[in-house]
């Protein structure tokens, strides 16, 4: 990682996260190996990429980064933790060239025990007196976490999306009805032990992306459902997109714009295999040029059928 991960995604050291996340997913767009398959440049400006945004997105990591630079991907490896304290007079400073402080990190003794060669042994017979070095134990990896990005029918249906980190594609199976903040963990994809141990876990943290049409409320799905004025003032039977396929809506004769229709057991699926219920909103839409004649109709249309829609109106 000896390239500036600021400049690798293209942003200043005072970016937010929204700039950070923009600058991402613009690089990784345009340098994506499906979109450039025989591109070995831009397969590694990809990678670039990532590595930059996995640490810059991390508020620990992109802390210590700041304060360590390229020495940051040695304190990872070795297992640095904040306020850990010395050791036999040996300063991390003086190891690293920085001061203390920023991010913390898992397994503080086994970095000492790494750049001393050992631990402390116990003394006994044989031993001289003196102090007998044992080699560190096998530690495990470092956990990784991952923001996964969604789109909403995945997240309600379940599927098995593909996605890329450190240049590696990964599978994983998303199961039905997770949503914002669910996590995933996958066993043994993070970063690999120090000393010969297990890899850590990837853990995915789930995001779930707007939709132009459809909106969740806990189990429920929400759409906005256009009609004409035909459909709702005669009633009509329409088809409409649900998470199964398609399905059928009976529109009552009479209905109003903002009148709210319930498909039942068509909303997101419970843990226990229920369903949530799909709330279809209706908006009436009107042709936007009338020509005289029909200017005609609808004002014979009103008046024969007066309303007093406003009346119940008050401040």
């Amino acid at each position: 990682m000896a390239d500036d991960l600021y400049q690798t995604l293209g942003v200043q050291k005072s970016a937010t996260k929204d700039e950070i996340k923009k600058a991402h997913r613009k690089l990784a767009l345009k340098f994506h190996p499906d979109k450039n398959p025989d591109d070995k440049v831009a397969r590694e400006k990809f990678k670039r990429v990532q590595e930059a945004y996995d640490v810059l997105s991390d508020e620990e990591k992109r802390a210590a980064y700041d304060r360590y630079g390229a020495d940051f991907e040695k304190i990872r490896s070795t297992g640095y933790q904040q306020g850990g304290g010395g050791f036999d007079g040996l300063d991390l400073d003086q190891v690293f060239g920085g001061s203390r402080g920023g991010a913390q990190f898992e397994g503080f003794s086994d970095f000492f025990e790494q750049m001393m060669g050992g631990g402390r042994g116990p003394r006994g017979p044989g031993s001289g007196g003196g102090r007998r070095r044992q080699p560190a134990p096998p530690t495990r990896g470092a956990n990784l976490r991952h923001e996964l990005e969604l789109p909403l029918q995945t997240a309600v249906v379940g599927g098995k999306p593909e996605f890329y980190l450190h240049n590696d594609k990964i599978s994983v199976t998303i199961p039905p009805g997770v949503e914002t903040g669910s996590k995933i963990r996958l066993r043994e994809r993070g970063q690999p032990s120090p000393n010969g141990g297990p890899p850590g876990d990837l853990i995915l943290v789930i995001k779930v992306s707007d939709h132009p049409h459809f909106k969740r409320d806990g189990q429920n799905l929400e759409l906005t459902l256009p009609v004409t004025l035909a459909e709702a003032a005669l009633g009509a039977k329409v088809d409409i997109p649900i998470p199964a396929g398609t399905g059928t809506l009976s529109i009552p004769a009479g209905s109003s714009g903002g009148c709210r229709l319930r498909l039942k057991g068509q909303g997101v699926k419970k843990p226990d295999g229920s369903s949530g219920d799909l709330i279809v909103v209706l908006q009436v839409q009107l042709p936007t040029e009338l020509d005289e004649e029909s200017q005609k109709l609808i004002q014979q249309l009103d008046e024969k059928n007066p309303l007093s829609p406003r009346d119940h109106l008050a401040f």
